[in-house]
């Protein structure tokens, strides 16, 4: 095997065994004058790749960046706000990062080896009939521009994988149906935002590896559903929401982080892959165990008025839910590290 050898900054050709960098052995005086640059630093290069996110300044997108810059991956954070993603994002924290507003991501885009789409308004709140046109329209909106900028790109410069992210919505609600990947779309409001959401995402090139995937309620400390429980339950007032019979289909944080990177770097994860833990749970039971946890009682019900009057519309999040199975991630032999909420929950507070 013939390799390129660099020691300090003298270069030399030799034949070595694939096992070996040198066929010499190196004196404790050149260990300790010369940096040694082999074969495991030339794979740990081609390993390498250059990710642009969307949403990255979100509860998801936030531990992505993190996980991608541990592992020595370049991230292009491409916001609609270079103010706030700098302050999620500091250069002492996250050297080397690139922070991009709209008219850069074009630019960040083309070279880059794969783009993750995870852009979109929130749910959890009040839904007028702007916020519901804007809840569809941040997801389209991004998600068609990440597209074009894809499709547009010169062939040797143009991602190889798109990630984008939808919702388990896509279903719709039932207290008796089990949903798969396979299962057809809702005829809800939010399962005509994860149709067209999705639709929008299916137009990139076709060269172009997509994997969709269709996440549950994502559970952490700093964000998310349980960041709003959690208040409610240490001032002792938590409890179902609802009749608390509601399918709860859940994942851990780290776990979709897991599952949109194994997407990023493994070929056979491709078309729809759902974001959600093995195990889900009715919200009933979800609440009990998040009241053991804390040390809180969990047996006073949240009423459907209270919430409606709250929310509005945008109660039937919480009010109806749907039990959704990750038939394609087990089939990958995707490896949860989260399969029971009361485990995820343990993790998460302990």
């Amino acid at each position: 095997m013939e390799l390129l050898c660099r020691v300090g900054t003298l270069t030399w050709s030799q034949s070595i065994s694939p096992l070996h960098c040198s066929s010499r052995p190196f004196s404790r005086y050149d260990t300790k004058r010369f940096g040694v640059f082999c074969a495991s630093d030339q794979a740990q290069k081609a390993n390498q790749m250059t990710v642009s996110v969307t949403g990255a300044t979100g509860f998801i997108g936030r531990r992505l960046v993190r996980r991608l810059q541990a592992d020595n991956h370049q991230v292009h954070v491409l916001t609609r706000s270079i103010s706030k993603a700098k302050l999620i994002f500091p250069d002492n924290g996250f050297p080397g990062i690139v922070i991009a507003e709209e008219p850069e991501w074009k630019d960040c885009i083309q070279g880059s080896t794969a783009v993750v789409n995870l852009a979109g308004l929130s749910i959890s709140t009040r839904w007028s009939p702007e916020i519901k046109k804007e809840i569809k329209q941040s997801r389209i909106r991004v998600t068609s521009k990440v597209v074009d900028l894809i499709n547009e790109s010169p062939e040797e410069v143009r991602p190889s994988v798109l990630v984008s992210a939808t919702a388990v919505g896509y279903y719709g609600t039932s207290e008796t149906k089990v949903f798969d990947e396979d299962s057809p779309a809702g005829n809800d409001y939010l399962a005509e935002v994860c149709r067209e959401w999705e639709a929008t995402a299916l137009r990139v090139n076709k060269d172009v590896r997509l994997a969709r995937i269709r996440i549950g309620v994502v559970l952490g400390k700093d964000g998310g559903a349980l960041a709003k429980m959690i208040p409610i339950f240490m001032m002792f007032a938590g409890g179902p929401l609802g009749s608390g019979q509601q399918w709860f289909s859940w994942i851990h944080l780290e776990d979709i982080v897991n599952l949109i990177y194994e997407a990023l770097t493994n070929p056979s994860y491709q078309g729809v892959i759902n974001g959600t833990a093995p195990n889900p749970v009715r919200l009933a039971e979800m609440c009990e165990h998040l009241g053991n946890v804390l040390g809180r009682p969990s047996w006073l019900p949240v009423p459907d008025f209270a919430l409606k009057a709250v929310l509005g519309e945008g109660a039937s999040v919480v009010l109806e839910g749907q039990r959704v199975m990750p038939a394609r991630a087990k089939e990958l032999g995707f490896p949860f590290k989260y399969r029971y909420v009361k485990d995820a929950l343990k993790a998460i507070l302990s």
